[in-house]
């Protein structure tokens, strides 16, 4: 695809800390092999009325905690990525190493039966593989101690209280957890949420969003539960929770019978949309577990657009990517990104990939 952008690239912090607001970042446009460059808040210019926005409304959880290795605490200290609640009330972990800077590294290989001690008195049970033959996340149950009548039970209090977002090494600090919320979000009563922040759609503001509507775009929310992100393997996405609502079923479907164009805000509303989508390009309410991932030998029935952050060359959503725009118009469009230095990762600048215009 392309060369690994180089460190400084990395959006180490949001961008309302190193410019005006949240929608002070760049946006890079792709139409076939055609790429144009603009600032993030001419979107509203480069969308048709008729064009449908899918967003993904999944609230960003809290979802680091630090605890210790052992039944009486007194073990080396891990940090809990909580990635995936289990139908069956556990939930899918990822236990990673603090590396002294306030980031974590690939923690301890742990056997089944394992208990880490978390803050508040609770603690967790070690069992089997998400995913037979990957350890990297397992299965827990978590015992929690109960709190007082005014704090969440289970999972959702303990992360209320003690969790903090997942950063990774290229962040400079830890930012508060509004920091992790898009505009879209909307926290769910039984704390289901998302490890890790859809992040496509952080650049949206209030007033954008006023004014994309006020043009005639339209937006359709879905839900899609992202689990923790593969920092170091690249590994494709595991089976996430997801939902389609039929009023988004329905939106979807009119918009493409009149000829606008559906633009996905980021690789999870592409999953959970295509997820919900029949052989025939239909759209169809639908909700559970979905294990798609989207290549470009399966390609994408629902959607005609997509708007993301940049990917590193490993990373498995570039399949999704080239399902989307190909890849020959990926490979121009990365070499574009990087000769304007770019900025990567969930702070960073955006791309959005529109169909090819067609000369008449």
């Amino acid at each position: 695809m392309s060369a690994a952008p180089p460190a400084e690239l990395s959006a180490r912090v949001p961008a309302e800390v190193r410019g005006a607001g949240r929608d002070d970042v760049r946006l890079m446009v792709s139409r076939g092999r055609a790429v144009s460059h603009h600032a993030f808040r001419e979107l509203p210019g480069l969308l048709r009325p008729g064009d449908v926005l899918v967003v993904n409304t999944s609230a960003t959880l809290p979802a680091a905690v630090t605890g210790r290795l052992g039944a009486d605490g007194a073990g080396e200290a891990v940090v809990v990525h909580f990635s995936t609640r289990g139908d069956d009330g556990r939930w899918a972990v990822e236990l990673r190493e603090p590396d002294g800077r306030g980031s974590t590294r690939p923690g301890p290989a742990v056997r089944e039966g394992a208990v880490v001690r978390l803050p508040g008195g609770a603690r967790l049970v070690v069992a089997e593989p998400l995913v037979p033959g990957s350890g990297r996340l397992r299965w827990v149950s978590v015992i929690c101690e109960g709190g007082s009548g005014r704090e969440r039970p289970g999972v959702a209090g303990l992360l209320e209280r003690y969790g903090r977002p997942i950063r990774y090494g290229y962040t400079e600090r830890d930012q508060p957890l509004a920091a992790y919320q898009t505009v879209f979000a909307r926290p769910e009563p039984d704390g289901a949420g998302s490890a890790e922040m859809p992040s496509a759609a952080r650049p949206f503001t209030a007033p954008l969003v006023a004014e994309l509507v006020g043009r005639g775009v339209w937006f359709a929310a879905l839900t899609l539960h992202t689990g923790v992100a593969s920092a170091e393997a690249h590994e494709p996405p595991y089976p996430e929770r997801y939902e389609v609502p039929a009023a988004t079923a329905r939106l979807v479907n009119a918009a493409r019978a009149g000829g606008g164009r559906i633009v996905a805000v980021g690789t999870t509303a592409v999953r959970a949309l295509e997820s919900a989508t029949g052989p025939d390009g239909t759209v169809r309410a639908a909700r559970g577990w979905t294990d798609l991932v989207v290549t470009p030998r399966r390609g994408v029935r629902a959607v005609d657009g997509l708007l993301t952050g940049l990917h590193e060359p490993e990373a498995s959503h570039l399949l999704m990517l080239e399902a989307v725009a190909g890849r020959a118009a990926l490979r121009v469009a990365y070499a574009e990104a990087l000769g304007r230095r770019y900025l990567w990762h969930e702070f960073g600048d955006v791309h959005l990939i529109l169909e090819e215009e067609m000369p008449y």
